[in-house]
């Protein structure tokens, strides 16, 4: 009985060495080994959980990846639509003034127009460098601009009828400057300097009558060199015509307004007109309107130019800035 009590633990005795050294090689529990069937039950769970956040981890990424595409197209179309001011500001410091623009100091305007512009295309592409960590700053620092941009270009239109008097290179500024006698002389004599009414008249010595009524001619030249169509004068040339019996207005020409007052001054111009190449309608209110059509149109341009370049920028960086807010938001949910 005492040999049979004692042998038995020497042969146990490698059957727990090999039990408590698989384990600690594998890292596994001791409690683990007698109960197979439960880890070959798990492990299919633990595959199915694993699988199932492999296949929501890339429809996540997905989302955040269009949401930054979508930023990235937006920020370039903006860069691309900010490139016509870069193109502008050239213009405008480059570009020849027009010939007495310089009396009533536009050219400095124009200057300044352009220096403003240069500043909005720095303050536009920056806000595209600040839109990713700082969305809307960036808006901010980009709309503000933009509209006192629109204001400017909409003034230049004429759109504010009754406050545009101060504004610079404004219709109604541009009416008030040339009504004004002391202006009108030194834009008359800078007319006169020009040759302009000299030049129509060498190219106009072999034109008949009716050519030369077919004629196109420029605000200034049918302003300020000839006399106006309802005053019926025969033509002889350019700058030489003659007045029908006792200087009568012809009736039969359409006029352009009913107003009384728009009468008057046609009769006065008509009075005013002289074949003299030193006078001929400088003083007539047509010369006056023939100038400010000039430059209206050179300035009307500019405004126009302002309002849509505003008004697409605008649009493009509220798109950017709503794409970026979608692209934090998805980011935000991902993480």
């Amino acid at each position: 009985m005492a040999e049979t009590a004692n042998n038995p633990a020497p042969a146990r005795a490698p059957e727990v060495v090999t039990t408590v050294t698989i384990p600690e090689e594998k890292g596994a529990k001791l409690e683990a080994l007698p109960a197979p069937a439960p880890e070959a039950k798990n492990i299919p769970e633990e595959k199915a959980i694993i699988m199932t956040t492999e296949k929501a981890a890339p429809a996540l990424s997905i989302n955040a990846l269009r949401a930054k595409s979508l930023s990235g197209i937006l920020a370039m179309i903006s860069f691309i639509v900010s490139l016509p001011i870069l193109a502008s500001v050239i213009w405008l410091l480059y570009m020849r003034d027009y010939d007495c623009e310089n009396l009533l100091r536009l050219p400095r305007l124009q200057t300044g127009i352009g220096i403003a512009l240069l500043f909005m295309f720095i303050i536009s592409t920056a806000a595209l460098f600040l839109r990713p960590k700082f969305p809307m700053p960036g808006f901010l620092l980009a709309v503000v601009p933009l509209l006192v941009m629109l204001t400017v270009g909409l003034a230049l239109l004429g759109a504010y009828d009754m406050e545009s008097r101060k504004i610079l290179a404004s219709p109604r500024w541009f009416k008030l400057k040339v009504d004004n006698p002391n202006n009108w002389n030194n834009i008359k004599s800078c007319i006169y300097d020009t040759k302009i009414c000299d030049d129509l008249f060498l190219k106009s010595l072999t034109v008949k009558s009716y050519d030369f009524t077919m004629k196109k001619l420029s605000p200034i030249e049918s302003g300020c060199c000839t006399p106006p169509a309802v005053c019926g004068m025969k033509f002889v040339n350019a700058t030489s015509w003659i007045k029908g019996d006792n200087g009568a207005v012809n009736n039969t020409v359409p006029l352009d307004s009913d107003c009384d007052d728009e009468n008057k001054l046609l009769d006065s111009d008509c009075d005013t007109w002289t074949n003299d190449r030193n006078v001929l309608c400088y003083d007539c209110q047509a010369c006056k309107d023939g100038f400010v059509r000039t430059l209206e149109s050179k300035w009307r341009k500019l405004g126009l130019f302002l309002v849509l370049m505003s008004l697409f920028l605008f649009v493009s960086h509220l798109f950017l800035f709503l794409a970026t807010m979608w692209e934090l938001v998805v980011v935000k949910e991902n993480i």
